[in-house]
């Protein structure tokens, strides 16, 4: 009986360390998933401004905010899951500038893992095989 459990505990271990968890970086367009039809009912109508940008002059400024959404992955490409994940995060921008009495978000920047990646048309996502995620920062002001 100790011979069996010695085996099967050894055996876990090697599978266990076998097996890696997959976070791949990716980076996907943001004018092309903006353009979806997914998008067009997902969002607020909230304008969002990606790294420089230009906007109009801002009559007050509440200031940088931070999201970061996960997604399940699952049976579905990285570029699926990510521009599902995308959305949820830009939604959340939306939300918390009309919670916080604003009406745009700029300066918004991908923030995955704390790490900044500043692009006017990509979005960085890190895409695992169950679950993907995205992490945004912006500034929220009005317009």
């Amino acid at each position: 009986m100790k011979l069996m459990t010695s085996l099967l505990l050894a055996t876990s271990m090697l599978t266990v360390t076998a097996v890696e968890a997959r976070d791949d970086i990716g980076k996907y367009p943001i004018q092309s998933l903006l353009e979806t039809s997914k998008a067009k009912s997902a969002l607020l109508d909230v304008p969002l401004y990606f790294a420089d940008q230009s906007y109009g002059s801002e009559s007050s400024k509440y200031g940088e905010v931070i999201t970061n959404k996960k997604t399940n992955a699952f049976n579905k490409s990285d570029q699926e899951a990510c521009e599902w994940v995308m959305l949820s995060a830009l939604k959340a921008l939306q939300e918390r500038a009309v919670k916080e009495g604003m009406n745009a978000v700029v300066n918004i920047q991908s923030y995955y893992k704390k790490r900044e990646f500043v692009s006017s048309t990509e979005y960085e996502c890190g895409a695992g095989t169950i679950m993907a995620g995205v992490a945004l920062k912006g500034t929220l002001v009005k317009l």
